[in-house]
């Protein structure tokens, strides 16, 4: 157990350095908000506003916050939001935004794999994007359980592991990624289902990654320069033609079912 803590505690101080060196890159004026939650390149958040419904009034811990989008679009919509991260530099980002568009956010330095000092059954939802492949999956499913009231809902969405040409994706962006990020597994997901009463599964982006390909070979943006991910936020209002592709998907997983293991990413609701 000690030396797992010690592994743990490692890669740990290695994603709060990486992230702090992002924040330090990032411009706060460009971080989208409604783009990350309401446009049609963001179907993961998308499909989290349609399981949520009303926002307002929520209590909401969101793990891993990076660089604040949804705490901030949370906030703005009249959740009360808790936002944590091992990362300072990203938290410290997220309190000027924060400023800048005149919501209150709290935030606190906090591993997700534990969260010291996070009461019990004291939030209503818990919120983690692009956080499980960062950390102890287990850990911190068990600490997500642990925080929310009863009834209460996590809401996960990260990428998946078996897309041969994602995989290749990540062995060129590598310095836009950490060393120790495990894409989830089937195991993964059984463990959510294995600690929560009820767990919703939906899965994106298999035809529509046809998105990368433009990004590198027309585009030719560098994949350790540019952050994809990012980039098709941004550039939503030029990519509408990715609508048709979303659907493509969605008729696919419906009709193939084991396509749903080459999505991109997976979007799950766990109710406690």
């Amino acid at each position: 157990m000690k030396t797992r803590q010690s592994s743990d505690q490692t890669i740990e101080q290695k994603e709060a350095e990486f992230h702090d060196q992002w924040a330090n890159e990032e411009d706060i004026n460009h971080i989208a908000l409604d783009e990350a939650f309401q446009e049609f390149t963001a179907p993961e958040n998308f499909q989290i506003l349609k399981w949520i419904g009303e926002i307002r009034g929520k209590q909401i811990l969101e793990l891993g916050a990076g660089l604040g989008e949804a705490s901030l679009y949370l906030a703005k919509n009249g959740a009360t939001v808790v936002a944590t991260d091992i990362s300072p530099g990203m938290l410290k980002l997220i309190e000027k935004r924060a400023q800048l568009t005149n919501c209150r956010v709290q935030t606190k330095v906090v591993s997700a794999n534990e969260l010291t000092n996070i009461e019990s059954n004291s939030f209503d939802i818990v919120y983690a994007a692009n956080l499980l492949h960062h950390v102890n999956i287990e850990n911190c499913i068990n600490e997500a359980h642990r925080v929310l009231k009863p009834g209460g809902c996590a809401y996960f969405w990260d990428p998946l592991d078996y897309n041969p040409a994602i995989n290749i994706y990540r062995r060129i962006a590598t310095n836009v990624r950490t060393a120790d990020e495990h894409p989830l597994q089937k195991k993964d997901i059984r463990l959510i289902q294995a600690r929560f009463s009820q767990v919703e599964v939906r899965y994106f982006w298999l035809t529509a990654l046809v998105v990368f390909f433009k990004f590198l070979l027309v585009d030719r943006y560098n994949p350790n320069e540019v952050r994809y991910w990012k980039k098709i936020l941004q550039d939503y209002e030029s990519l509408k033609w990715l609508r048709f592709f979303h659907k493509i998907d969605q008729a696919l997983f419906h009709l193939i079912p084991p396509l749903k293991w080459w999505a991109w990413n997976i979007t799950i609701r766990a109710v406690k």
